[in-house]
């Protein structure tokens, strides 16, 4: 069984915003609160607890009342260098993990990745919507982070090779559009729209 209080949250918003022009994602506005909120609000009731890793704006990030946590890597090493930090100050036994761009994620993802772990084992769960994998929405034991510091130090940077190596459960959800995610101005305008 993978109780809620064995659970930590982990919203990422490190990334460098490159397709936004270089500004900070997290920090946008969607329905008139930045997404890391609306991240926020929809992971907290999921989870015991909850962690930011931001790796710009920190004071800000601050405000939203988690931990921020900032990349121990050099060189922007993309969403797995959030992993390892989520990990190395998780204070639970699993960490999920889901990104500041998709303020629409399912209200039950920690519970459906937990319960496909709970049935089939593994220690690593991810979203999958139809073939789609949806990496950065998953579930992992604390104990990987070994074995991520050592994928991350070989120059691995593709989350699925290093969550090969952990018995990776896919779990599907058909709610695709729950998924949708902003990684460009437009696209934010866009989702919005498509959420009035």
């Amino acid at each position: 069984m993978i109780e809620r209080r064995h659970i930590t949250g982990l919203v990422l918003a490190g990334g460098q915003g490159s397709r936004m022009g270089g500004i900070d994602k997290g920090l946008q506005a969607f329905r008139g609160q930045p997404l890391v909120q609306h991240a926020l609000q929809r992971l907290s009731p999921q989870v015991h607890t909850t962690l930011i890793s931001a790796n710009r704006h920190l004071d800000r990030y601050r405000s939203f009342g988690a931990p921020v946590l900032t990349d121990s890597l050099p060189g922007h090493a993309g969403p797995l260098a959030g992993f390892l930090a989520g990990l190395q100050h998780c204070r639970t036994e699993w960490l999920a993990c889901v990104p500041c761009d998709s303020p629409m994620f399912p209200l039950d993802l920690v519970e459906r990745l937990a319960h496909a772990l709970r049935t089939q084992g593994g220690d690593i769960a991810i979203a999958r919507t139809g073939t789609q994998l949806q990496p950065v929405f998953c579930l992992m034991k604390t104990h990987t982070a070994d074995s991520l510091m050592r994928h991350l130090d070989a120059g691995g940077r593709r989350i699925e090779r290093w969550c090969v190596e952990h018995g990776c459960v896919e779990v599907p959800f058909e709610e695709k559009a729950a998924f949708a995610n902003a990684n460009t101005l437009e696209e934010l305008q866009k989702l919005e729209s498509a959420h009035d």
